[in-house]
């Protein structure tokens, strides 16, 4: 997998997908592969844009569900060709939707796979229907956990908040490293 800065990658052709994918949990995995499936039945690269840090984390100081060399190699073994890393900051989040659609456009998407909820730019003002004046767009409905939640990062980290590690765990889809519990939050030891 070839890892570049957002804006520095042209593509003839692509399937896309866009997102946060803090812990690249079964939901996103599941949304990876069949993008993946789609990118290899059209014969054109597998491209992920994604955010360091995600804008939860930024925004809210949420937890941290995988660094971004963790993130990285779970992209990897789940077959994308490219990842774009944006950094997300002060400047990065003033993007106007306008931006961030000419941005994409150099990727020529053939297809973007995204989930139902998705929304991009300066504060979030772009959205499916945005994309879809554009592009091809499918969405993949988001996973359920057993209970019937949606499967999402910010719900494996009330999972963890909780204390409830295995479940968080079974939702991620892979086990975290050593993990310190301080004041009932989880700090990954790398």
């Amino acid at each position: 997998m070839q890892t570049v800065v957002e804006g520095a990658l042209q593509l003839p052709a692509s399937v896309l997908t866009i997102g946060a994918l803090d812990g690249v949990h079964k939901g996103h995995q599941a949304l990876i592969k069949t993008a993946k499936e789609r990118a290899t039945e059209l014969g054109v690269p597998l491209v992920v844009y994604t955010f360091d840090p995600p804008p939860r984390v930024y925004f809210k100081n949420a937890m941290l569900l995988s660094s971004l060399p963790e993130k990285l190699l779970k992209l990897e073994s789940l077959g994308v060709d490219f990842c774009i890393i944006a950094p997300f900051n002060e400047h990065y989040m003033t993007k106007e939707v306008s931006s961030f659609i000419s941005e994409i456009t150099e990727l020529n998407p053939v297809e973007i796979w995204e989930g139902p909820d998705f929304h991009f730019g300066k504060n979030r003002e772009g959205t499916i229907d945005t994309l879809q004046k554009y592009f091809s767009v499918k969405i993949m409905q988001s996973l359920r956990c057993p209970s019937g939640e949606i499967i999402s990062s910010s719900r494996i980290r009330t999972l963890f908040k909780e204390n409830k590690q295995v479940q968080a765990e079974q939702l991620l889809g892979w086990n975290l490293p050593e993990v310190l519990i301080k004041e009932n939050q989880y700090i990954l030891m790398n």
